[in-house]
């Protein structure tokens, strides 16, 4: 891909990988253009004064909810990186019905913006958290993946091409555990760990930057691509290494408590869906993903247009439990084909890792 000659929107571009993307680009790509759009002023307004004030950086306020603004925002370029979400498990928990609005009303509208507006390619970030989901975020954002999959199929020749990138538990992003972990290490403790046997993948946000830059190579368009990451860790060994590295010792200084697994949170992640076709790429870290029958995309449509109405009256802790019910329905029925919301998804069997001991992806200037 030919970055110097593209104009390229990042949806949530002030968030930790927005920022950092920014970044890369900056001082590796030199794009023509490079749109920042986010609904927060204040934070473009941080990125200007703190040095993100190159000459080929434009800033725009919006929200991918606003289907009106975000096609002015896409107007003249070429590709999207689409990282705006909300992300936190507990927020989307009790906040089922903004979880839908922005998670997958807000990926519908980057797929028809992308459309209407002739860009070539939409890079889409995904989690781990979308393989049988069992919380709101993750069940949003595994429609999301099938909006911006199902893309391609009504995109049309010379159309866009859409693929998304699945992180683990991206280390230093805004609410991730390192830092949570750090400021109570500094506040003398307690760490607070959920379940002594909770384990997690984990990835670099320059990791996740260049998983990004990587299937906008090796991308041709419908594919989930994965990070190998090797084998998960365990929490709790994370928060001890922690204080060690810090020159304490755990429950000498400071003390590691349990606080219990919090609503919607699995002990282990996994990384495909059963009905995927999961391949490595031709890079040996990436793996690219692609379900076996994809759903007819007017099916898709109706489905999805029936829980995003649902979101519109859904609102708070008490409405929840309905949400966290329905929404992995709807993504099972859709892998079948068909829907059937009185009936219950049945489990699939968890998918192995894949295979540990690969080392870490190193940033490739040349081959993006």
């Amino acid at each position: 891909m030919n970055w110097q000659e593209s104009a390229v929107l990042v949806t949530g571009g002030t968030g930790s990988f927005g920022k950092k993307f920014i970044e890369v680009m900056l001082r590796d790509y030199h794009p023509g253009k490079l749109i920042v759009f986010s609904r927060d002023e204040l934070k473009q307004h941080e990125m200007r004064v703190g040095g993100y004030d190159h000459s080929s950086l434009r800033y725009f306020i919006g929200d991918i909810r606003d289907r009106d603004r975000l096609h002015r925002a896409m107007r003249g370029v070429d590709v999207v990186v689409h990282a705006a979400a909300l992300k936190q498990v507990p927020a989307c928990e009790y906040n089922p019905g903004e979880a839908v609005k922005t998670n997958v009303d807000g990926a519908q509208n980057i797929v028809d913006a992308a459309v209407d507006c002739g860009v070539r390619r939409v890079l889409a970030l995904s989690t781990d958290k979308a393989v049988n989901p069992v919380n709101l975020y993750g069940a949003t954002k595994l429609c999301a993946e099938k909006l911006l999959v199902q893309g391609n199929s009504y995109s049309g020749i010379g159309g866009p091409r859409f693929s998304c990138s699945r992180y683990g538990n991206v280390v230093g992003s805004r609410g991730s555990v390192i830092p949570i972990f750090q400021r109570q290490i500094a506040a003398g403790g307690p760490l607070t760990v959920t379940h002594r046997d909770m384990q997690r993948y984990f990835m670099t946000i320059p990791e996740a930057v260049q998983l990004l830059l990587q299937a906008a190579v090796l991308g041709g368009g419908g594919e989930v691509f994965v990070l190998d990451m090797g084998r998960p860790v365990r929490v709790l060994d994370l928060a001890t290494a922690l204080v060690e590295m810090s020159g304490l010792k755990p429950g000498r200084d400071i003390e590691i408590v349990f606080s219990g697994v919090r609503p919607g949170e699995k002990m282990n992640e996994e990384l495909f869906l059963a009905e995927e076709d999961c391949r490595r790429t031709q890079h040996p870290k990436i793996f690219a993903a692609r379900p076996e029958d994809p759903i007819q995309a007017e099916t898709l449509e109706g489905l999805l247009l029936e829980l995003i109405a649902l979101a519109q009256h859904v609102d708070g802790p008490d409405d929840a439990e309905t949400m966290r019910v329905l929404l992995p329905q709807i993504c099972h029925y859709i892998d079948q084909n068909g829907y059937q919301p009185a009936l219950p998804a049945p489990a699939p069997a968890p998918e192995a890792a894949p295979s540990a001991g690969v080392p870490h992806l190193q940033p490739n200037p040349g081959g993006a």
